[in-house]
């Protein structure tokens, strides 16, 4: 792909680190349309509205809606011919398979799935011992992201690697001076959410992260999880379609069904 057109997009709000640091990474490799949330949409999945405001900004358009909203008013009337999407970099790791679908980062990579535009969800993975709010604040820490991000912009096309799968998911760990090595990863399926009940009040947690900041971390290798754990850039290449399982005991259900 020679000069490609690039849709950024993300779910942290156009303003900010992670986001001026992949459109200054993706600007070296193409020609870069930012069409991205006004503020921070984070967790808000394939949210979708009727209406939606956009404003000009210094790096293309701000939208006062969800990501998925940006890649729908980019795709389809913004920036209609783009060559890929991509999404980020989200300040939080997106790991694990029941993470992507409440991901704002990830669901706009898979609405450019549906478009039939490749696309690059890409991710910071902040551990869980560092301070949330003094991490990541400098454009050098997302390096490892970046650099990633940009990579796979200039040569995945040329490769065929979007005539297998649909989009690709990136997680990163934080750069430290020395670039990361990259892995194939599938997302890892260990899934550890729970809740606790204080009177009328109920408080939902993930655990996975007390896991990774203890090391009882129960992904094996060749998972994403494992590999950003480790130090690794995590790439997962996946299909955006839910996938449909045809089996014979459905099949006896439905055909008993008013019988």
């Amino acid at each position: 792909m020679d000069d490609p057109r690039i849709l950024l997009t993300n779910d942290d709000g156009i303003d900010s680190v992670g986001f001026a640091a992949t459109y200054d990474a993706l600007s070296a490799v193409g020609d870069v349309v930012a069409v991205a949330p006004l503020d921070d949409q984070s967790a808000v999945g394939r949210s979708m509205s009727h209406e939606v405001r956009v404003h000009d900004h210094r790096l293309g358009y701000a939208v006062e809606g969800t990501p998925a909203d940006c890649v729908v008013a980019g795709l389809s009337t913004l920036t209609p011919d783009v060559d890929i999407v991509v999404s980020g970099c989200n300040k939080g790791a997106n790991l694990g398979s029941y993470v992507l679908g409440r991901s704002g980062t990830v669901s706009a990579a898979v609405e450019a799935a549906y478009f039939g535009v490749p696309a690059i969800a890409v991710s910071l993975y902040i551990p869980s011992d560092q301070d949330w709010e003094s991490g990541a604040i400098e454009p050098e820490e997302y390096r490892n992201a970046t650099d990633a991000a940009a990579y796979f912009v200039r040569q995945s096309a040329s490769r065929g690697v979007f005539e297998q799968v649909d989009y690709l998911n990136i997680n990163a760990p934080l750069y430290d001076g020395e670039s990361a090595p990259i892995a194939v990863t599938e997302p890892s399926g260990f899934y550890d959410m729970g809740a606790e009940r204080d009177g009328d009040v109920i408080s939902i947690e993930d655990h996975i992260w007390g896991r990774m900041r203890n090391g009882n971390l129960p992904d094996p290798e060749g998972t994403d999880r494992r590999a950003v754990y480790n130090g690794t850039v995590s790439v997962s290449p996946l299909t955006a379609p839910h996938t449909a399982s045809h089996h014979d005991a459905l099949d006896e259900l439905v055909a008993a069904y008013h019988a």
